[in-house]
């Protein structure tokens, strides 16, 4: 295991993590006195697990690519934003645009996430066990976001073919977004993502919500509604 003392700055890991040499030397690094520090850990690209001891600051693990990256503690804006692939698991809070515009990967939050997570997800699964704040997967397109807890306001406003499960309550419905039908393969598709995620919690008391994709073309009728 290689471990970096964050208090001696954060473009030292960085570019130790983006060497390809040292990568394929050592699959294990930790990361210690991260202090809330920004950019942590960002555009890995090498199959590494990788542990932050503490609490973390904006856009930590962002463009991901291959790495399982854990933060024993909270996280600020964009944690693991625009991932392409690999694993972010946050063990605390997150806060807003919790993996914005994400394409692949998985995210999960063991606490919970403020406002607008997954806005714009193009692929990536997120997992919360806790709540989600105002304006989540707005935008989303694809790929899905699973709440273990309750939503806030405008929950998949504008949203395209993104899948949406909530075990707990809905503060209200983005533009264009509806309850749908939960079918077998959408039990199937959210069992495996808990289980990916480590919740004990049965797909069966989810409800989901997708698009109503009234708002893919221009209609003037609802013109309101743009």
């Amino acid at each position: 295991m290689k471990t970096y003392d964050l208090s001696h700055g954060v473009r030292e890991l960085n570019q130790a993590l983006h060497d390809a040499n040292l990568t394929k030397e050592i699959k294990s690094w930790q990361v210690i006195n991260p202090a809330g520090a920004h950019n942590i850990a960002c555009g890995v690209n090498d199959e590494v697990d990788i542990t932050i001891d503490g609490h973390a600051g904006y856009y930590c693990a962002g463009m991901n690519q291959k790495a399982a990256i854990t933060v024993q503690g909270n996280v600020g804006v964009g944690v693991a934003e625009n991932m392409m692939s690999g694993s972010v698991r946050v063990k605390g809070d997150a806060s807003q645009s919790a993996g914005a515009t994400g394409n692949g990967g998985l995210l999960v939050i063991e606490g919970n996430a403020a406002a607008r997570c997954g806005i714009s997800m193009k692929g990536i699964n997120i997992v919360v066990k806790g709540d989600i704040g105002p304006m989540s997967a707005f935008m989303a397109q694809a790929g899905c976001l699973v709440v273990c807890g309750n939503a806030g306001e405008a929950l998949g406003d504008s949203l395209y073919e993104a899948h949406i499960y909530v075990k707990g309550s809905v503060a209200s419905l983005g533009a264009d977004c509806v309850q749908k039908e939960m079918r077998a393969e959408h039990i199937e598709e959210l069992g495996l993502l808990l289980q990916q995620a480590g919740f004990d919690e049965s797909p069966t008391a989810f409800t989901r919500y997708g698009s109503a994709r009234q708002l893919y073309n221009f209609k003037v009728d609802n013109a309101s509604a743009y």
